[in-house]
């Protein structure tokens, strides 16, 4: 018994000591934790009269979506970023993925139940430009950009074939102009609806050797392409201290692909350009490069070599011989349905070779151009060789493969096939080469080129 009395009076003298709280971990919410992930990495599609088919501004607007919405950022399907993150260059100005520890926060809130939480909580909304808007003006301090060059109206009736529209424009520039951004959009939200991809191509007369491409149907050197549209992208500025140069007389020459519609659209594919300040010239020339297709840039072509049997996974090289030496600024694959993956690799003067990115998981959908933070785009001597590596999957295993059982080689339409880089390009003579190889060991950061 006197053990059973002292047994109770330790638990009495027990049962007064402060019980310590249990650190409990709180659900995350919508309006503290989601919200601002959203805004950041989602809303640029996800907001109303947008690309996307839902928007997730409100709470009310994401919360039907939240299942879905975990399955597909788990999966890394959504936001969509394609590239390998385990090979070579990991850092990207434009880097909209989302890191393990936002998807771990929205799987979370999902798992929760989804709490909108305090109103007090929610950040402000986001301003984003009307979606006929151009994105960059505000940028430089400006309602528009400097010119503004449309295609010539062109009407796709419903449930006609893909169309190809190639209308050449003048710009009407009388004197050289350094451009340092660029933006292209359909001129209407309709358009959207029907403009798979829109190139444009600067056709002047060039002298710089740098600059040039192949020679076009009169034997002139050309610059090539300006800028490419397709969803998923917006626009491009150039890094500071270097821009694209439009000459005197030029011309746009269109390339714009039309899809299907359910009814008849008339659109055209406005061209935004914004110049440097008169007087304000950069030191370096940027050029974008079409790495394959059937331009004959480089070594060898990678594109026109295209010959896919049916029912099989098959790789495809070409390779660019670099001329002068060279910061690469950013790359972006294309292919069509059955683009698997792409590869871009330097091979340098020394016989060594590195791998620059890595696009593991192709997708048709989006056609995104990775951009190379400022202290990691590569920086590549003259002599070197970009060679660039495209797998194709024309096996059912292929989810989007219209016909596994199909030959299948190079073509505009979409059940055909592409394979090319486009990858941006700024030229340095050898004594600003160094100065920015000496610029990197100095700041202890290495480019790709430098490991």
């Amino acid at each position: 018994m006197s053990r059973i009395l002292k047994s109770l009076g330790l638990l009495a003298v027990v049962s007064l000591l402060p019980v310590p709280a249990i650190a409990q971990t709180a659900s995350p919410t919508f309006t503290k934790d989601i919200a601002p992930i959203f805004q950041n990495k989602c809303e640029a599609c996800h907001r109303p009269d947008s690309i996307a088919p839902m928007s997730l501004v409100s709470f009310e607007e994401a919360r039907p979506w939240a299942r879905s919405i975990k399955n597909r950022v788990a999966a890394r399907q959504m936001p969509p970023w394609h590239i390998d993150k385990t090979v070579g260059i990991t850092e990207f100005e434009n880097d909209r993925s989302l890191s393990d520890k936002e998807i771990d926060t929205i799987v979370k809130w999902v798992d929760a139940g989804s709490p909108k939480g305090d109103a007090r909580d929610m950040p402000a909304a986001k301003v984003w430009p009307n979606e006929q808007g151009w994105n960059f003006a505000k940028l430089f301090g400006q309602q528009e950009p400097d010119m503004v060059i449309k295609s010539i109206p062109w009407t796709q009736k419903a449930g006609a074939n893909d169309a190809w529209w190639k209308p050449v424009v003048e710009t009407n520039l009388t004197e050289p102009r350094w451009v340092r951004a660029i933006e292209i959009r359909p001129s209407t939200v309709k358009g959207r609806r029907i403009t798979h991809h829109a190139i444009a191509r600067l056709q002047q007369r060039e002298t710089d050797p740098l600059a040039q491409n192949p020679d076009d149907a009169n034997g002139q050197p050309q610059p090539g392409t300006f800028m490419e549209w397709a969803v998923g992208k917006q626009g491009e500025i150039m890094r500071p201290n270097s821009g694209k140069l439009m000459l005197p007389g030029s011309k746009i020459v269109w390339d714009i692909h039309y899809s299907q519609g359910g009814e008849d659209i008339t659109d055209t594919v406005e061209l935004g350009i914004y110049f440097y300040p008169k007087g304000q010239e950069p030191k370096f020339r940027q050029v974008l490069h079409l790495m394959g297709g059937t331009s004959g840039t480089g070594v060898s072509t990678l594109g026109t070599a295209l010959d896919l049997p049916p029912n099989t996974v098959k790789a495809t090289e070409g390779y660019f011989l670099l001329r002068e030496n060279g910061r690469v600024e950013s790359f972006q694959p294309h292919m069509h349905l059955r683009g698997k993956a792409m590869m871009v690799e330097a091979i340098l003067p020394n016989g060594q070779k590195q791998v620059i990115s890595l696009v593991s998981d192709f997708n048709f959908n989006w056609m995104t151009t990775y951009v190379y933070e400022d202290n990691v785009a590569p920086l590549l001597p003259k002599g070197t060789l970009l060679k660039v590596t495209a797998w194709h999957d024309n096996t059912a295993g292929k989810k989007t493969n219209p016909d596994p059982n199909q030959w299948v080689g190079w073509g505009d339409r979409t059940v055909d096939e592409m394979a090319h880089a486009w990858i941006n390009i700024v030229y340095m003579k050898d004594e600003d080469f160094k100065a920015e190889q000496e610029k990197r060991r100095s700041g202890g950061t290495t480019a790709a080129s430098q490991k």
